[in-house]
This record gives structure tokens, sequence and C-alpha cells, in this order.
């Protein structure tokens, strides 16, 4: 049975998502396992539908439990998948996944031929409103949102996209079909929190966790190939390196 105490010193949204959190580490919400509605808990402990909603979303940022629009709330099943990326080394996130035993795919989000503005320009070393392609895709591993990532490549270096490379490794195509020899790239991360947009691509709370990656990536002489920005889910996703003294 559910039980508050209002004389307590801890706010009442913060007892029911301690309640809440019980019943699922305890085996008694199921994963996979529809939840009862915020209108049935507000009822169950005379309390307002805000204060339920306040606590199911700190459970939602936690990943315990998932909202499906339209069908209810229920226990997060847990898939195990976590990624973790050397900064040490350089590799496309095709290759990392593939590399932990698991299968990436990419989810198109948009194609475009855009022109460069002034921060483009700078970080990909071209004039300013020169022709770039932008490439917006979600990356899965295993068909599990990871991260959404956002690719702009100068024409004059990559002519010609179709929709095989769109789906495929694109440093396999810089690679083999192009004959690009990439050499290095410079990464900056910084912490973040999940848009609404990106949120419901990558299925988790508005204002969860996130980790934004920038790269621009060299090839030979040291020019410019590619400016990615990514969103990864903090929960899936880390970057480790080692460091000597």
């Amino acid at each position: 049975m559910l039980k508050l105490d209002k004389n307590s010193p801890l706010p009442i949204y913060f007892q029911i998502q301690e309640i809440l959190k019980l019943k699922i580490n305890s085996g008694e919400w199921k994963p996979g396992e529809r939840i009862p509605s915020e209108q049935t808990l507000s009822e169950m402990l005379n309390v307002s539908r805000m204060t339920i909603r306040q606590a199911l979303n700190n459970l939602v940022k936690e990943s315990l439990i998932s909202r499906k629009r339209g069908i209810g709330t229920f226990v997060s099943v847990k898939d195990g998948i976590e990624v973790e990326e050397s900064l040490k080394s350089l590799r496309s996130f095709s290759e990392d996944i593939t590399s932990i035993g698991l299968t990436p795919t990419n989810k198109l989000l948009g194609f475009s031929t855009i022109e460069a503005d002034e921060y483009l320009s700078e970080v990909l070393s071209i004039e300013s409103g020169s022709e770039i392609f932008k490439i917006e895709r979600c990356r899965l591993a295993n068909d599990h949102p990871i991260a959404i990532e956002t690719t702009y490549l100068p024409k004059k270096l990559v002519n010609r996209i179709d929709e095989k490379v769109l789906n495929h490794s694109l440093y396999e195509y810089f690679e083999v079909t192009l004959g690009y020899s990439i050499k290095k790239a410079t990464k900056w991360i910084k912490a973040s929190l999940m848009t609404e947009k990106d949120s419901l691509i990558l299925e988790v709370a508005e204002d969860s966790p996130a980790l934004e990656l920038h790269q621009v990536t060299f090839i030979n002489e040291g020019i410019p190939l590619e400016y990615v920005s990514c969103i990864y889910r903090a929960d899936r996703y880390r970057f480790t390196i080692d460091i000597d003294r």
C-alpha cells in the first residue's frame, strides 16, 4: 500500500518518487509493465496530478520508467547497452559499435545542401557561402538510439552522396571510395541537456543529461574534411582517456 508522511520534511513528490522506485527495484513492478496513470496515482495518494507528474518526471530522467505517447507509462526494460569510446583513437561510430559486438544502424533525419555561414567556413577552412552537405542522422546500436549526429561536408571535397552512403559508415566512403587518408581530428566535449526535439528521437525525458561532442576531421596536409556536431545519451555513451604522468 502506498503511504505518505505529510509531516515529514521530505517533499511529497520525493516521497512518491522513492515509493515508486522501491516498487520497481523490488520487482513488484516488472520491466515492461504498465504502471498506474497519473490520475490513478493522484486519487490513490490524495495529491495533485502536478505532484505525481514531478515524481514521474524524475523517474524518467533516471531511466527507470519511460512514457509511450498515447499509451501510458512503463517500467523500463534494461537493454544493457553502453558504449565506451577512447579519446586516444580516431574511429567512426560504426567502428566503435562493431568493436563491442553490436550492430550499428542509421536513421536518416535530414539531408540538404546549405551555404557555409561564418562559423562553418572557419572550422572547415572554406569561403563563406560555399556549398556544404548537411547530414542529420540518428545513430543506433542493436536498434537502440544512442546519438543524433549532424555532419557538414564541403561539397568541393565530397561532390556526390547517395542513399547507400547515408545509411552506412561515412569513414568507409571517405577512405575506400574517395581514397582520402584520414589523419587526425580535433574534438571538444561538454555536458548538455536534451531538448524536447532530441529527447523524442533518443527516447529519453526532456532535460535528461547529454554529452555534446564537436569534431573536425582532417585529411592530408591538414585539410578539414568534415565538421560533426553530436548529441549522445549520457546513460549509454561514455568517453575515456589514459593519461601518463
